[in-house]
Formats: structure tokens, C-alpha cells, sequence
């Protein structure tokens, strides 16, 4: 499976009645040079300023980003650019990543070429370790700064280390 970590960032908790401000992908494999930046204009008047926040962005820069139905688009055709085999979703944070990628690509382009599963990069490394209070993110190389392609290759770099320093079984082809 191609192996495709996400990241999202958001103006409040849920899709619908807000908005994705902005998510990126990296194509997990040993170069880690496959990434996609997508910036939405929201869809819903609604917004929790300390969640834009977060973004980086303000209400006003938002409102001047592109279409969601063209960024779908888009996404989707690099998936399947980029992807040799079925596209796996991985992400730090899968409940709240998988249900904004899911619910705009099913909303704007009615498919989501993930299917409808995903992998939780955290509770991943708690099995191989064991451990319900391990974390990750000291695996990261990337410096997590909200920006969703940082935010995603960190995590890229995390699930690399678990395969290539800690022997997990896993095909990024």
C-alpha cells in the first residue's frame, strides 16, 4: 500500500458546520520528497478564532484561498500520481484528520480514494511499545509547527524510524 500521511488544520472541531483552513500529505517512503499543500476558502460563516489560530492564518487570508471542490480535485489526482498501489491514510491525530479529509471529498468530489479507514500514527507506536503512555513525537525530525506539510513530514519521519530503527513490518510501495 502507499502509505500517506496527513495533516489538517481547522477554524473549530468539526466538519460541516467548519471549515479545513489548510492540510498536507507526504508520501511515506525513504525520500520523502512527495508532499501536497492544500489552502481551502471555508465553507461555513461559523469559526472559533483560537482554532484559526492555530493556522497561522487570519479570518481575512482564508477567505482568499482556493475552492474546496478544486483542492479535492487536486488531492485526488496527486494521490493517484503519487500512489503505485492502494492509498493508505495515516495520521497523528486520525479522528479529527480522517473525518475532515472523508467528509470533504465525499461532500465536494462524492469519492474518497482512501476508501473509509485510517491509521492512528500514536496508537501504532504505543502497541510496539507496549505501553498506552508512550509517545511518538520525540521520533520526529521535523519541528511540528502547525503548518501542515511540517506537521505531516515529522510524522512521515516518526513512522520511518518505527520500520527502519524498530523493525516494524510494514510496504511503503
Amino acid at each position: 500500500m502507499a502509505v500517506i500521511m496527513i495533516d489538517v488544520e481547522s477554524d473549530g472541531p468539526i466538519p460541516g458546520d467548519y471549515s479545513m483552513i489548510s492540510f498536507g500529505a507526504v508520501i511515506v517512503d525513504n525520500e520523502l520528497n512527495k508532499t501536497f499543500y492544500g489552502k481551502l476558502k471555508p465553507i461555513s460563516e461559523k469559526w472559533i478564532p483560537d482554532a484559526l489560530k492555530v493556522s497561522g492564518f487570519s479570518r481575512e487570508e482564508i477567505l482568499e484561498f482556493d475552492d474546496p471542490e478544486k483542492v479535492m480535485q487536486e488531492f485526488r489526482d496527486w494521490i493517484k500520481n503519487n500512489s503505485k498501489s492502494r492509498p493508505l491514510f495515516f495520521s497523528d491525530n486520525n479522528g479529527f484528520d480522517w473525518q475532515f479529509i472523508n467528509w470533504y471529498f465525499i461532500h465536494f468530489i462524492n469519492e474518497n480514494p482512501f476508501g473509509f479507514s485510517s491509521t492512528n500514527l500514536g496508537s501504532l507506536y504505543k502497541g510496539m511499545e507496549s505501553d498506552m503512555f508512550k509517545n511518538f513525537k520525540h521520533l520526529r525530525t521535523t519541528r511540528h509547527t502547525h503548518n501542515p506539510v511540517d506537521d505531516a513530514m515529522g510524522n512521515a519521519e516518526a513512522l520511518l524510524h518505527m520500520k527502519n530503527e524498530m523493525g516494524l513490518k510494514i510496504s511503503l510501495k
